[in-house]
């Protein structure tokens, strides 16, 4: 098998991201555990991932601090995997996804499911990005910028 390369050093932070979550299995077992999965055999059954896949995903997104295990919460011997708040905040990510396959899906019609406002059952607004003003922003009126070196403190 080929390893892959490392991209936790990469100044990129779309490459430094996909290095804790960047392929579908992990997502997927994100997105099951922002729905309330938590014990291995729940994520084995749900994504059907065989043991030792599933196993090396888990490993890997508690060693980059998406989830923690945790004592089972029903007190039985078991463990259990809990979303950080760096897991909880993918949950944008997974909605960004989401809207994108909604959007341009060769077949939107076999998706079963909306995501909708568990309050009003009303489907979500699309995700926008904003500049600090509040106006709308496309692609075209971004771009990047090199970020300032930061300060030395002096010694003194």
């Amino acid at each position: 098998m080929v390893k892959r390369t490392s991209f936790e050093g990469d100044s990129c932070p779309v490459a430094r991201s996909l290095e804790a979550i960047g392929d579908w299995w992990s997502l997927l077992i994100i997105r099951e555990a922002l729905l309330g999965l938590r014990r291995f055999g729940e994520f084995q059954s749900k994504l059907g991932m065989a043991k030792n896949i599933l196993a090396a995903r888990l490993r890997s997104l508690v060693d980059h601090g998406i989830l923690e295990t945790a004592p089972a919460s029903d007190g039985s011997a078991y463990q259990e995997y809990v979303l950080t708040p760096k897991g909880r905040g993918t949950f944008p990510i997974l909605v960004a996804l989401r809207q994108w396959s909604e959007a341009f899906d060769d077949r939107p019609e076999e998706i079963a499911t909306i995501l909708v406002d568990r309050e009003k059952g009303r489907p979500v607004k699309k995700l926008e990005l904003r500049a600090e003003d509040g106006r709308l922003l496309t692609q075209a009126e971004t771009t990047l910028k090199l970020r300032p070196a930061p300060r030395r403190r002096s010694a003194g």
